[in-house]
């Protein structure tokens, strides 16, 4: 129970179904579409699509997702859903080398993979909604045509990462060439378009014809080696999820090519310290906490990659793994460098979780990566496309290189929880890079430290990331000082780290909704 004299926000609660995301509008529509009739899958779905205008920094249809769905609230039962797309089948590494390249450049073509997105959210809807598609576009095609405010969160980031918009990106979202402030109406008349093409034609709507042509457009203007049957085969991919334990629950995660996995390895190296002997805020948790990231992500960048190049899942999910790098972590000093220690060992983005009546659970992430994507928009129809093929390595023989009909390496996550079989948590956080870092501290601040969902999203945090340990303004003088004194360097990030949400299903069938203050958004339930 948090302390009333302090700000705060309390969890929402409900019984028969609870959208968390982060965005008010959004979490709305989805309890709108439950109340209609839909099911969680319905809902989600309106939400997400809702939330490309809302926060259209952060996600977009020309963008990617990744889903856990429960049918049942069963683990047993849990469906991952991969709506990645894949990189142009012209697409070269060696070609890009030869450019003089040692990097996919951010804000080029070819850092624009396939959106795979609009794709997973029609497959979605055929295999496991009840209304149909349509009706979980029609929110937001209103919300299109007629515009949101824009909220402070959205306001602070449109300023910072504006300068990514280029082309047509600048005349879709920017105002006459100045920013969108605070409060001022954002329509995208020609996103509700495209969103009732694929109403009607299902996701031809999107992937052929004029909508598959105008983003093809602009690609091949930049130099993108894209075509027209890259768009056309783009497909949804379903399997199972990655399961592992922690203090006797079941972390359920999407597996590869997102970077799911790693979060079981950060909280295998973690159970290795007894982390509830530790003060939850304090140098030692945070200190060992930084070090197990910085050898689970040294991991991830060697082995991480499309699952039919990737051959080192199960080395990942080695408790012998997990023992060895435990083993690295010197409690008293950071180390310099992750990937010289660990060589014996190993030979921006939305979330939106629904729970409905009938307790089928869908935990959705949901992303265009950096700010802005890659800052390239559609002429016609003003689709902004992902730069997610920046997560691919031009490094030979790696086994996330680009090539052609590849999926990237992907930071974006979705989780649930579960004590047996049943489900009791979704839960996602934003925030990049740190995601995997995120769902680790989430997991151990409650069964750990005993908080409650709203608590653990609340509470500060802290990434060890390209050498710094950043610290959120909520860790004390006092702390950052101890740390700095274990070697670190210390900073304070610009923005918040990460944004989550969640909804905790109790025993009895309450749900509790929980909503991280970094984002604008909140838990709706009924």
């Amino acid at each position: 129970m948090r302390d009333f004299h302090m700000p705060g926000r309390s969890a929402v609660m409900a019984t028969n179904g609870l959208c968390a995301t982060s965005h008010p509008l959004a979490a709305q529509a989805a309890v709108g579409i439950l109340k209609q009739g839909g099911n969680a899958v319905d809902a989600a779905i309106a939400g997400a699509v809702i939330l490309g205008l809302a926060e259209p920094q952060m996600t977009g249809i020309g963008g990617d997702c990744f889903a856990l769905i429960s049918p049942s609230g069963k683990a047993s039962d849990v469906v991952a859903v991969n709506g990645s797309g894949r990189a142009a089948a012209g697409s070269s590494a060696e070609a890009l080398r030869a450019q003089g390249h040692e990097t996919i450049p951010l804000h080029s073509a070819h850092a624009v993979t396939i959106p795979g997105a609009m794709d997973a959210f029609c497959t979605m809807s055929e295999k496991w909604g009840k209304l149909g598609i349509a009706d979980s576009l029609a929110p937001a095609i209103g919300y299109m045509e007629a515009g949101v405010p824009v909220s402070a969160r959205v306001s602070w980031d449109w300023e910072k990462d504006a300068p990514t918009l280029q082309g047509h990106g600048r005349s879709h979202f920017l105002k006459n060439g100045a920013l969108y402030q605070y409060g001022d109406i954002f329509a995208l008349p020609g996103q509700a378009e495209v969103l009732r093409r694929v109403a009607a034609q299902g996701r031809d709507g999107f992937y052929t014809g004029e909508v598959m042509e105008d983003m093809l457009s602009v690609l091949s203007a930049m130099g993108g080696t894209h075509s027209a049957e890259d768009f056309a085969s783009t497909q949804t991919t379903t399997g199972a999820p990655v399961s592992g334990h922690y203090k006797g629950q079941t972390l359920l995660e999407h597996p590869p090519n997102g970077q799911g996995i790693i979060a079981h390895l950060m909280l295998n190296i973690l159970s290795h310290f007894d982390l509830a002997s530790m003060e939850p805020f304090g140098a030692e948790r945070i200190h060992i906490e930084a070090e197990a990231a910085k050898l689970a992500y040294d991991a991830r960048d060697r082995f991480v990659a499309d699952p039919a190049h990737m051959t080192r899942l199960d080395h990942l999910l080695s408790p012998e793994t997990a023992k060895g790098l435990a083993a690295l972590i010197d409690p008293n000093r950071a180390m310099p460098s992750a990937r010289s220690a660990s060589e014996a060992v190993h030979k921006d983005t939305i979330y939106i979780t629904v729970v409905d009546k009938d307790r089928m659970t869908v935990s959705l992430i949901y992303s265009i990566f950096h700010g802005f994507g890659s800052g390239i928009a559609s002429e016609k129809f003003g689709i902004l496309l992902q730069n997610r093929g920046a997560g691919f390595s031009l490094e030979e023989g790696h086994p996330n290189m680009l090539a052609g009909g590849k999926r990237p390496m992907h930071t974006i996550i979705p989780a649930m929880l579960a004590d047996g079989d049943r489900i009791t948590m979704p839960f996602g956080v934003m925030g990049g890079q740190y995601q995997c870092c995120g769902h680790a501290r989430v997991v151990t601040n409650m069964l750990d430290y005993g908080m409650d969902p709203q608590a653990a999203l609340d509470a500060p945090r802290s990434f060890a990331e390209k050498g710094k340990l950043s610290l959120e303004r909520g860790i004390g003088d006092d702390v950052r000082a101890a740390l700095a004194a274990k070697g670190h360097e210390i900073e304070t990030p610009e923005t918040a780290i990460g944004g989550a949400q969640a909804i905790k299903i109790h025993e009895n069938g309450v749900l509790e909704g929980a909503s991280d203050p970094r984002k604008d958004g909140c838990a709706i339930g009924y």
